[in-house]
């Protein structure tokens, strides 16, 4: 039995070839696919990619283990990990993987897992017994296997981030946005044309835009200092009301003010946190260990209840 290096606590990323190759990625796809339905009941799966060269290739692999395994595949083309997360829900299907590598470095690649309704995939609650059923490398052979279609998911998922705001109570905005040439260019574009439409006062100054999985301007992670230059720049150029940086998969995204400076995601929890508990008076703030003081105290001064988690979103979003 070879045992797989690339199950992580909450997701899966490894070197590409030994540690994570299309044969892996098959591998990866079959048991995701007896995972889901161990009694052999049809289900369906959404599957997307980042802008990797890598990603195309393992998620025809990943696809393809998962209609062996007799699980049907729709696949929304290139998206970020929030469209994926967003589809399996909004779909109502069993399950969802996004074929990406985040931030990490251009000889990686991964994969994210969500089950029905979104829920989390962790070591807690599944990914192990993912990982237990891939290095057996033994699979039941399904009655029926799988198809695949292809969908787009874009103009619904707009759709669902447009509630998040009031048309109405917007001024006007200069706000530079920041791609980092990964997969948020397009949901960035689609946002763009929405606002155009509703007469929105929003102005996008886009840098690193265009989607390129060879990241002709630098890995997309904004965490790290020399990565803010191109935001920053920006922002002070073209006397933006604030700057916006993105990852490759979107899942994050790290704000700058409008002098260029970077924001500490440390303040902008308890911002978010202020934010909803305006909406929503009483309620639970679940935060990592990683950001406390600023957090707990706004959240108990507003009357909140502050409620620590473990690091990562898989176990964040299951205490939810």
């Amino acid at each position: 039995m070879t045992l797989l290096t690339c199950f992580k606590a909450y997701d899966i990323r490894g070197q590409l070839g030994e540690e994570l190759n299309e044969q892996i990625a098959y591998r990866i796809g079959r048991a995701f696919g007896e995972f889901l339905h161990p009694t052999g009941k049809p289900k369906t799966v959404v599957i997307g990619g980042d802008v990797r060269p890598t990603s195309e290739e393992l998620k025809r692999a990943v696809s393809k283990g998962l209609m062996d395994s007799g699980i049907n595949v729709i696949d929304l083309g290139m998206t970020g990990t929030e469209e994926i997360y967003f589809a399996t829900n909004y779909l109502s299907v069993d399950g969802g993987v996004e074929v990406t590598a985040s931030h990490n470095p251009m000889d990686y690649n991964g994969m994210k897992l969500v089950r029905e309704g979104s829920r989390p995939i962790s070591c807690d609650n599944g990914l192990m017994d993912i990982q237990r059923i891939a290095e057996e490398n033994i699979f039941r052979e399904p009655e029926i296997k799988g198809s695949i279609t292809q969908k787009s998911v874009l103009d619904a998922y707009i759709d669902h981030l447009m509630t998040y705001v009031d048309v109405c109570n917007f001024k006007p905005l200069k706000l530079v946005v920041n791609a980092g040439n990964g997969a948020a260019g397009p949901v960035v574009d689609a946002l763009e044309d929405r606002f155009k439409a509703l007469n929105m006062p929003i102005e996008l100054v886009k840098v690193n835009h265009e989607p390129d999985g060879n990241f002709p301007n630098g890995i997309p992670n904004p965490m790290l200092v020399e990565n803010r230059e191109d935001t920053r720049d920006a922002v002070l150029e073209h006397r933006a009301d604030m700057g916006i940086a993105w990852d490759g998969d979107f899942d994050r995204c790290f704000l700058f003010d409008e002098q260029g400076q970077f924001i500490d995601s440390y303040y902008v929890v308890g911002l978010l946190a202020e934010a909803f508990l305006q909406k929503h008076p009483d309620e639970k703030i679940i935060y990592d260990p990683r950001l406390i003081w600023n957090t707990i105290d706004l959240v108990n001064a507003i009357g909140g209840q502050a409620i620590q988690s473990k690091s990562g979103h898989s176990f964040m979003k299951d205490r939810m």
